[in-house]
């Protein structure tokens, strides 16, 4: 068998001449089914599919042609039952050596993709299914939106390339080699102790690396303490309403049902609450989404009495917490009672969601279940991932990249506001103290709601009211907005395009 590692040098190939048909197999040959399998119509659509192999580079070649094999039969490009070429006949087709086509033929035979009969030829295995396109997360987009007010991105293009290249330079040159071992599940301790230190610093929590966990995210410390709950006998968890329409399906896949529970102007109503028999809990008590509001003291303490109260949990969703424009910030729940609340945080709104790394601090009542679990699930995040942030932590760079935003987040928050004055006159905006959003209640004229975003949908702006986060209030048309990840010439023109589709006029310019 001729390795695709020995084709070092190997000479141009002739042009790729069309494929020759391969008989269908005869029925009753060797591995029938004793039905006519697919005539080679299947292997002839299939076959521009191959033709990269034959132009890539030589010690590319092999690997390619398999690829390129592997997806036509995912895809359903190659039926199941379709006879393929000899190996003789294909690389004549492709203008490839017979020794690429034959190590590929044996290769994804051994992994199922094809099956070989011994004097019958090559087929499409049974095994494989075909995969068709995939629902993208949301809702769908029409291919003229012009401005996207979905709360919940930070700015992408403010992601400090140079400042965290220099960063990966400097992980590489000093990680030592034992550090790319199998991790602590807990998380690299360089990095529990930066955030520790972060989290006390700016947070106000009380962090002891030793009880950190880092995680992919959010979505996964949430995942991993409903697992935690689960395992200590709790069926249910109150959440927000409004709230994060995510939460239930998070739960759900470890076992844990949802509370829809209340707001009201202090935060979380406590009566329903009590009322629900619910032992653990979820909140945003430093800016409430998507409300905006900041849970009061009082509030605050109250949640806390009625934890101990029933020897329960509540869960800190820290989802903003870095951006603070108009006050003093709000520190952490977690601060005031260690053992009843556990935290959590990412950067996903600080630098990017697409870095996959946050943390979450954990009671010691629930702490062994928590690592237990993030042990089972992903042995622990990527070494140099985390080292990577450590440094970018310690080396003030985290600081710096927040201080920017700041800046550029409080200016874009400030445009939105003045342009909702200018186009939509006694719009009501809340939540504009902190985060990345506001909400705005529009005067009763725009209504009704289902009018109003029929109209800007259809003038390639996209917005979410509030009801599309649980929120059961019928009093017009109430919005979230979020604004972090628009520049300021984009939110105004945004503004302006749902203006004048709410009151029937033209468009206007393209943005």
């Amino acid at each position: 068998m001729t390795s695709s590692g020995t084709n070092r040098g190997e000479p141009p190939r002739p042009a790729p001449t069309a494929p020759t048909a391969a008989p269908a197999e005869p029925q009753g040959s060797p591995g029938s089914t004793g039905r006519a399998e697919p005539a080679a119509s299947s292997w002839t659509a299939a076959w521009e599919l191959l033709l990269p192999a034959a132009s890539a580079p030589a010690r590319a070649r092999g690997r390619t042609l398999q690829a390129a094999l592997r997806e036509a039969v995912r895809s359903g490009r190659l039926a199941p039952g379709t006879r393929l070429p000899s190996s003789r006949e294909l690389a004549g087709d492709l203008g490839v050596s017979r020794g690429l086509v034959t190590e590929a033929y044996e290769q994804l035979t051994a992994e199922g993709y094809l099956r070989s009969d011994r004097g019958s030829g090559t087929w499409v295995g049974g095994a494989v299914r075909a995969v068709g396109p995939r629902a993208r997360d949301g809702a769908p987009r029409a291919a003229g939106v012009r401005a996207d007010f979905v709360a919940g991105s930070p700015d992408l293009s403010l992601f400090p390339r140079s400042a965290w290249a220099a960063a990966h330079r400097g992980v590489l040159a000093e990680l030592p080699h034992q550090a790319l071992g199998y991790p602590d599940p807990r998380g690299l301790p360089r990095l529990r102790t930066a955030l520790a230190e972060l989290l006390v610093r700016r947070r106000g929590v009380v962090a002891d690396p030793e009880r950190v966990i880092v995680v992919s995210g959010v979505a996964q410390a949430m995942t991993l303490l409903g697992f935690a709950l689960h395992a200590r006998g709790t069926p249910r968890v109150g959440v927000e309403r409004p709230g994060s329409p995510e939460l239930g399906s998070l739960f759900a896949s470890a076992g844990v049902g949802t509370v829809p529970l209340p707001l009201d102007d202090e935060g979380l109503a406590l009566a329903p609450l009590v009322a629900s028999g619910v032992r653990a809990l979820v909140t945003t008590p430093a800016h409430q989404f998507p409300t905006g509001i900041a849970y009061s003291a009082r509030r605050r303490g109250e949640l806390l009495d009625w934890a101990r109260s029933v020897d329960g949990l509540v869960i800190e969703d820290d989802y903003d917490g870095d951006f603070r424009y108009d006050r003093a910030p709000v520190g952490a729940l977690q601060g005031l009672d260690p053992e009843r609340v556990a935290y959590t945080g990412s950067v996903s709104k600080s630098l990017a969601p697409g870095l996959r790394l946050g943390w979450l601090l954990v009671p010691a009542s629930h702490f062994e279940e928590a690592v237990e679990r993030k042990r089972t699930m992903d042995l622990g995040n990527p070494v140099l991932d985390q080292a990577l942030l450590a440094r970018f932590v310690e080396r003030g760079d985290y600081d710096r990249h927040l201080r920017r935003c700041q800046r550029a987040y409080r200016e874009r928050r400030d445009v939105l506001v003045a342009a909702l004055e200018e186009h939509f006159p006694g719009t009501e905006v809340s939540g504009i103290a902190a985060g990345l959003h506001v909400v705005a209640a529009l005067p009763a004229r725009h209504g009704p709601r289902d009018s109003f975003l029929e109209r800007t949908a259809a003038a390639g702006v996209v917005v979410r009211p509030t009801a599309h986060y649980g929120s059961t209030a019928a009093d017009g048309v109430r919005l979230v907005l979020g604004y972090a990840h628009l520049p300021p010439a984009r939110i105004r023109d945004g503004v302006r395009l749902m203006a004048e589709a709410v009151r029937g006029r033209s468009a206007g310019s393209a943005l």
